[in-house]
């Protein structure tokens, strides 16, 4: 089993604090600086908060762009607001008319307010770390600004946090408790459904089953972008099925450094990193640093990416339980290769469709519509902890990258893989198709 090291929290905490912006494009505002340490901050703690799972990522990194949008939208002669178009979301409490704001310290309360809800299970450094990051950035913006002026900003920010964190909690996923896993459990009878893979006692049942039924943002309720069946479950060596599972079990076989690279590059494994969806966040902000985004850019491509990666994993969860397909490793011990290995820890829920690879085919999409298909980079989200940067031309080759680095890992087929990325491709179409600019 591949392991990332972990960095420790206390340290980590402190190092963002003390280097937090500014840095590049990013220090053309104060309201900027507030954005990127808030967004640091949620990445930082979705690392070491035991419930953050990918799809609880998902849902923060959602709300979190919400309400980072909206507070600025709320000053903005550009921007539209958002009641009517995601899900449920109602009219944002209106700024008093002709009062003066200052931005920063609007942006600061929203963010903040909606921060300590998210994260409010993470342990006792977590809270110390958001405590100190609003301390420094209020210090840092309020400097030189009337009393008045910083009381009716942080106000309306708050105000703004409390209309966001009502939303959330009507939407299915605002409780987690047991880490995600059902105390009670009985897996369907069958060879074709999951079971499962690991020895924790915890894991004997699958993460978040009826996470698939929560509210989405901005895709229509129930069962949108819905997959093509994977191949019918078969132990007959002439069959799709087990040509696809002989596939896994060859790569196992003869796996390149290449290979291993990929796969140990997009294991995103939760606790270890900053999940999936954090990953391809942790692209956006550079992106966006790189580019030199106005804030109201930054805002609207932070929202579209936010809702989209919610949105991936409620399609993608709905879709694994309709299915409920074993995993490869628990198929090609029984049938092929007994003794078979993935190179990382399978995770435990069902394999169909891929979630890596219906969130990246999602976030490609949404990044392309921002910035334009070819747009190269170099993604180095874990070089911290090891992992070497790689650059990719375009956000497509990185998604279709991350998609095969499951095959390569052994814990996915390739119709999950391609059909997953299909799905992703269509709920993108939906946070595409947000109206925000006047």
């Amino acid at each position: 089993m591949m392991q990332v090291q972990r960095r420790g929290f206390a340290a980590a905490a402190v190092a963002t604090i003390a280097f937090l912006m500014p840095v590049a494009a990013w220090a053309a505002s104060p309201a900027q600086d507030v954005l990127r340490g808030w967004y640091d901050m949620a990445l930082l703690l979705t690392r070491h908060t035991p419930t953050f799972s990918p799809p609880v990522a998902s849902r923060a990194y959602g709300y979190i762009g919400v309400v980072a949008y909206e507070a600025v939208a709320s000053g903005s002669t550009k921007l539209l607001p958002l009641a009517g178009q995601l899900n449920g979301l109602t009219a944002a409490p209106a700024r008093e008319a002709g009062a003066a704001y200052d931005e920063a310290v609007v942006l600061d309360a929203a963010m903040a307010g909606v921060m300590g809800a998210l994260f409010s299970n993470t342990g006792p450094t977590g809270h110390r770390a958001m405590e100190a990051l609003e301390a420094k950035l209020r210090a840092e913006i309020t400097e030189g600004l009337a009393p008045e002026i910083i009381a009716r900003s942080a106000g309306y920010g708050e105000a703004l946090a409390r209309h966001v964190i009502a939303w959330s909690e009507g939407d299915g996923g605002a409780v987690v408790t047991n880490m995600g896993f059902p105390l009670h459990y009985t897996p369907k009878p069958g060879p074709q459904y999951w079971v499962p893979t690991s020895t924790i006692a915890q894991q004997q049942a699958p993460l978040l089953p009826g996470w698939g039924g929560n509210r989405p943002f901005a895709m229509p309720e129930g069962a949108s972008c819905a997959t093509p069946a994977p191949p019918a479950y078969s132990e007959d060596k002439t069959s799709e099925y087990y040509r696809q599972a002989q596939e896994i079990d060859d790569f196992a076989r003869h796996m390149t450094p290449e290979m291993r690279a990929i796969a140990r590059f997009w294991a995103d494994d939760a606790m270890l990193s900053v999940t999936p969806p954090g990953h391809w966040l942790s692209i956006a902000l550079s992106v966006i640093d790189r580019e030199g985004l106005p804030l109201d850019r930054s805002v609207d491509a932070l929202l579209r990416l936010g809702v989209v990666e919610a949105d991936a994993f409620i399609g993608c969860w709905q879709t694994k339980f309709t299915y409920n397909t074993v995993r490869p490793v628990t198929y090609i011990r029984k049938v092929i290769d007994p003794g078979f290995e993935t190179l990382v820890t399978t995770p435990p829920f069902p394999e169909f469709p891929s979630g890596h690879s219906t969130l990246s085919a999602a976030s490609a999409a949404v990044l392309t519509s921002l910035f334009g298909d070819g747009h190269a980079f170099t993604d180095d989200t874990d070089q911290a902890d090891g992992l070497a940067p790689r650059p990719f031309p375009s956000f497509n080759a990185a998604a279709d990258e991350a998609g095969i680095s499951r095959m390569y890992a052994g814990i996915h087929y390739r119709a999950a893989v391609e059909l997953g990325a299909a799905q992703g491709r269509c709920i993108a179409a939906y946070a595409i198709a947000l109206r925000t600019w006047k």
